[in-house]
């Protein structure tokens, strides 16, 4: 069984960061194959699936667990309930604290009241002992048990009681605490302790006894940790000088005087703060917090032999909790942009993630809570232990739903089992050539596995034609191809696809049904043939994936439920458009691109609409309307079509035609050497040969709507309400030839 292990928000005991190892084993079965090098460095050994918890009614900020499988948790609540309860419903009276049991959830019999004589009383940090005898209690409270302290308290873990021989006065919240065998080390708003000054860091015996340690901080303290070998105390908080020196928010002093080793002047954005702080045998690691533009809110981990950098992330959603288990830094924050180190763009906000400690790339493993109460920002303090051969991980904070199920302020995590299984697979068919099936899917999502196994049925058969494994994450699900070379002209098959991660499987995907075509379709022959890297035909039914035809295998993600398998189609042939709702609705390429100096879009449209609204674009956004966007053909409020690009400002063309009347219309836009072209219905509408650049930012393609503010006769909405089919986009300006006979084969 481990050594008591104690995370919670802002220090730790560094008995319990000294027991960390190095890397071991490998990534479950799942993930056998498949996932980039780096999803490779460490293994994910905790689930995504949460346990059965109690609950408390208010925040849990900061938690400390013992080796035999107690879990503390204080914060600022006052009651208890089971799993499943709704507020207010079966509670049980826990003012400010409440204990345990890490296997079950359930509370134990070890019950505390931290009170004060005015205002509102909260428990900030709490650390064991390295023997897990006493736990350190500090907070803003006057009173343990009806028993007179002042901010900070020393607990008997054997009798559930405070100690008498551990009183000093602290005279404002204290919010961070760390232990060794003889010193206790805190941090927090105080400018005293035990009547001396003492400037947001101090230390104390165990006897309760003022030492000698100076570190004196000119704002907030929030995280305090002492490093494995008992040398250095790691601090981190709002400061910008420790003893009259620069260095903001992360310092390094020694810990017996508080001097400093290593100061961080301009390491950190002055806009952003140190929440937290971990150590594992070889490294440490900070959770930030910024405030307003220009923040760094992500995570850094710095090496213990000379206090350097080894990497940082540079994620937006602000960090507030750490742990380090098995080589992997899990951390709770609220992350919703981390598209600055190639990870998921301006998604909705994840609050829990895992990275190596070697490695800043994002593991798979993708548990959920939201925001909650208070501030909000969901998590709030992490800790661990092992009960009944069993890992531990235990989250609190102000959410109140875990996995999109209502639990308020607690959960767990274990090591096993895994018992959530992948998406069902989203699946569609081509027969655009002749004497073949294309199997086209777009990989699934599972909360802690990143490569899974898909099995691909036909014909109803219990055993699978084809076997593969793809790596995938929720916001990069790649789309996967087999072909079906045993069928002959005129036969009809039916394909379904399952996902496992090793230990569950999904759900079967609904049957797609395919006719074996006689000769190839002309005109998508005549686009793969142009060397299309991106074709959406739309042919799919109700999922959130647009397959791509060609072999970019760049599949496009649906947002919103556009109507499917609109008919008729603009081109003859068993095919299908889409409709997009003008206000809500639009697809976004899953892969992201960089500068293109030469392109083409092509793409069908159909509409009535007066209100104008974007067609196809390159924005830097998937999940909100983009920042930076060009590339883009619009339509007008009065049906005209405008082909716009960015270089030092707007340069657009625009049709003297307009064509919102209702029919199908086939529009295709260039950039190269040439400069810019608008084709509508097979001849060129608008030109200017002097517009030979754009804008150069890293995006992705978007059909049916993005930002059109700040552009040439803005129309009234940015969304496109009408049809789209046979979207192309190519990485060579098209030849006014064979745009026109593009348009030509429209027929067949």
């Amino acid at each position: 069984m481990m050594k008591a292990t104690t995370v919670r928000r802002r220090g730790r005991t560094r008995a319990a960061a000294a027991a960390r190892g190095l890397l071991a084993g490998v990534l479950r079965a799942a993930a056998a194959a498949g996932p980039p090098a780096s999803a490779l460095t460490a293994p994910v050994s905790i689930t995504a699936d949460d346990l059965s918890t109690w609950q408390t009614n208010g925040i849990v900020w900061s938690m400390a667990a013992s080796a035999d499988g107690v879990v503390y948790a204080g914060g600022t609540f006052s009651t208890v309930r089971p799993p499943g309860a709704a507020a207010g419903t079966s509670e049980q009276p826990a003012v400010n604290f409440a204990a345990f049991d890490a296997a079950t959830g359930a509370p134990t019999g070890c019950s505390l009241s931290f009170t004060v004589s005015s205002g509102t009383a909260t428990v900030r940090s709490l650390v064991l002992s390295p023997d897990g005898r006493t736990l350190y209690a500090g907070g803003r409270f006057g009173a343990v048990n009806g028993v007179g302290v002042s901010n900070i308290a020393a607990i008997d873990t054997a009798t559930c009681t405070p100690r008498q021989d551990f009183k000093i006065a602290v005279s404002a919240t204290v919010r961070a605490l760390a232990v060794t065998g003889d010193t206790v080390y805190l941090g927090g708003d105080f400018t005293q302790v035990g009547g001396q000054p003492r400037s947001h860091f101090a230390a104390v015996t165990t006897g309760a006894s003022l030492l000698p340690f100076t570190a004196d901080a000119d704002e907030v303290a929030r995280a305090v940790e002492v490093t494995p070998d008992g040398r250095h105390v790691l601090l981190g908080g709002d400061f910008f000088q420790i003893n009259g020196t620069n260095t903001h928010a992360l310092a390094v002093v020694d810990a017996t005087t508080g001097q400093l080793t290593k100061s961080y002047p301009g390491f950190i954005e002055n806009n952003s703060t140190v929440q937290d702080i971990t150590t594992d045998a070889g490294g440490f690691y900070t959770g930030n917090e910024g405030t307003g533009g220009g923040v760094f809110d992500g995570r850094i981990a710095l090496n213990l032999s000379n206090f350097e950098q080894r990497w940082r992330d540079t994620c937006l959603g602000a960090t507030q909790a750490l742990l380090v288990h098995n080589g992997v830094l899990y951390s709770g924050s609220h992350a919703h942009d981390c598209s600055s180190m190639n990870e998921f763009p301006d998604q909705p906000r994840k609050h829990l993630l895992a990275q190596s400690v070697d490695d800043p790339k994002l593991l798979p493993w993708f548990p959920d809570t939201n925001d909650g109460i208070g501030e909000p920002v969901g998590p709030r303090v992490m800790a661990q232990t092992d009960k009944g051969g069993r890992h531990y991980l235990w989250v609190g904070g102000e959410f109140t739903t875990v996995n999109s199920k209502g639990q308020q302020g607690l959960t767990r995590f274990a090591d096993g089992p895994d018992t959530g299984a992948p998406w069902v697979p989203n699946v569609s068919v081509s027969t655009v050539a002749a004497n073949k099936v294309e199997v086209n899917w777009q990989t699934s999502f599972d909360t802690d596995d990143g490569t899974l196994t898909y099995r691909i049925y036909k014909d109803g058969a219990s055993t699978p034609v084809h076997t593969t494994t793809g790596y995938s994450v929720f916001w990069d699900r790649p789309q996967l191809r087999w072909t079906d070379t045993d069928v002959a002209p005129g036969e009809t098959h039916t394909y379904r696809i399952t996902a496992s991660d090793g230990i569950n499987t999904s759900a079967k995907s609904p049957a797609v049904t395919a006719t074996v075509a006689a000769k190839a379709e002309s005109y998508p022959a005549a686009v793969l043939a142009d060397g299309a890297n991106l074709y959406w035909r739309y042919d799919e039914g109700t999922s959130t994936f647009a397959a791509d035809t060609g072999t970019g295998l760049d599949n496009g993600f649906l947002r919103n439920t556009p109507s499917y398998r609109q008919t008729p189609a603009a081109v003859s042939g068993p095919s299908t458009a889409i409709g997009f709702n003008g206000s809500t609705q639009y697809a976004y390429s899953n892969r992201s691109r960089t500068q293109l100096t030469q392109f083409s879009v092509e793409t069908w449209i159909k509409t009535t609409t007066t209100k104008g609204g974007k067609i196809i674009g390159f924005g830097n956004k998937t999940m909100e309307l983009s920042g930076k966007d060009d590339k883009h053909v619009y339509m007008l409020n009065n049906g005209r079509l405008a082909f716009g690009t960015s270089n030092s400002g707007t340069q657009t063309v625009t049709t003297t035609g307009a064509y919102n009347n209702g029919a199908w219309h086939h529009v295709v836009a260039t950039q190269g050497s040439n400069g810019m072209a608008l084709y509508v219905d097979g001849q060129l509408r608008a030109s200017n040969t002097r517009y030979t650049k754009n804008e150069s930012y890293t995006g992705h393609w978007r059909v049916g709507g993005d930002n059109l503010a700040g552009w040439p006769s803005r129309p009234t909405s940015n969304f496109f309400a009408g049809q789209i089919d046979e979207t192309a986009v190519y990485p060579t300006a098209l030849s006014a030839s064979r745009i026109s006979a593009h348009y030509a084969l429209r027929n067949g």
